[in-house]
């Protein structure tokens, strides 16, 4: 099976405590004072205590147009996906001219030639690299992303695969929009990105003991469109996030993750460690309920977002990195399963099933 080599995270310099982002944005998106107090709690609610942001928080105020934000995209995300890039190759120990196939994904910025292309000169990958630039899959695709390059690995053991996240979510802020999404948006969400390596089963570095891609499984909850994504105008992209997301989670998840888990002969139980999309308290709730997982099941997610916010689809990849942390590629629990599980626009569910080599296995990558 196709396994996971490294996991490198990477994020901005310009680091800020909530309440002085909260601070900062309050006369920015709420002109009037009179509701000035829900936006204060609704940042104090979100369960962010740090966020890294593209630029130094006073440049916000004066950013601009979409035109403006979008280039700062560009800029600021691809010297962060090098940075990423280089320490998830390091930690594999391999080199850029090894990547036979590049899958980038991001929902906060566009261009083309999209990053990714942007990324091949910067890095000295192989002209003949394959590429796959991904766009409008949000949150879910930290997972989704995982689960294609895992597909692609099975047609070609031999090779190497690159996923890249770049999430600039700070440079969507509406000011203009003192919608209760965009209010609750303005506290959530962080800047990051994340590179992963993964090698087919043929390819010397899985040797190394990383965790295996067992099996993945996508879900599409129909009737949903509405409540999560990007409403894209003239002014960039202003988001939808709709209360409705924890009960569409609450109502479904639960069945579909089990009939995941059963065709592997396991239960939710069995999982040994959860890796789940830092999406926010109500969803991380939603998660914990839907499953029935026990007190503590979700304290990688809880720690990240409190750590640096949603950061879209680089979160759960985020969240992974600190899994492979703890795990230390195979120790403690060895040969116990993982699930990765994102959330994102459709409303869509990626689930993927890792496993960690068993007792007596080579070590691990180290993280």
């Amino acid at each position: 099976m196709p396994s996971i080599a490294a996991v490198a995270p990477a994020l901005p310099p310009f680091a800020y405590p909530q309440e002085r982002i909260t601070e900062v944005l309050t006369p920015m998106l709420l002109p009037a004072p009179e509701r000035r107090a829900l936006l204060r709690r609704l940042h104090a609610a979100s369960g962010v205590r740090t966020r890294h942001l593209a630029l130094p928080l006073e440049r916000y105020a004066d950013l601009g147009s979409f035109t403006a934000s979008n280039g700062e995209f560009i800029r600021v995300g691809t010297d962060l996906a090098v940075e990423a890039v280089e320490a998830a190759l390091a930690q594999a120990g391999l080199a850029a001219a090894d990547v036979d196939f590049l899958l980038f994904t991001t929902v906060t910025g566009v261009s083309a030639p999209s990053l990714d292309a942007l990324l091949v000169s910067r890095l000295g990958m192989r002209p003949d690299v394959k590429r796959l630039p991904s766009f409008g899959l949000g949150c879910v695709a930290g997972a989704a992303g995982l689960a294609r390059v895992a597909d692609y690995l099975v047609g070609h053991p031999d090779e190497v695969a690159l996923l890249v996240s770049v999430e600039l979510c700070s440079l969507t802020l509406q000011h203009d929009d003192d919608s209760a999404a965009n209010l609750v948006a303005s506290g959530l969400f962080g800047d990051g990105a994340a590179a992963v390596v993964m090698v087919g089963d043929g390819h010397p570095a899985a040797a190394a003991g990383g965790p295996g891609v067992v099996a993945t499984r996508s879900r599409l909850y129909p009737g949903t469109e509405g409540e999560l994504g990007w409403d894209v105008g003239s002014g960039g992209f202003r988001i939808v996030l709709s209360p409705a997301l924890p009960e569409v989670l609450r109502s479904n998840l639960g069945a579909d993750v089990e009939g995941f888990l059963a065709d592997h002969d396991l239960k939710p139980g069995d999982v040994g460690t959860w890796v789940v999309h830092a999406g926010g308290p109500k969803v991380l709730d939603a998660v914990s309920g839907a499953l029935s997982l026990p007190e503590g099941a979700l304290e990688l997610s809880w720690r990240s977002l409190e750590r640096v916010g949603n950061l879209s689809s680089a979160s759960v990849l985020h969240v992974l990195a600190d899994a492979l942390a703890v795990r230390g590629g195979g120790g403690g629990a060895e040969g116990a399963e993982a699930v990765v599980l994102a959330v994102g626009p459709g409303v869509s569910v990626e689930l993927v099933l890792l496993r960690w080599p068993e007792a007596g296995a080579v070590a691990g990558v180290g993280s």
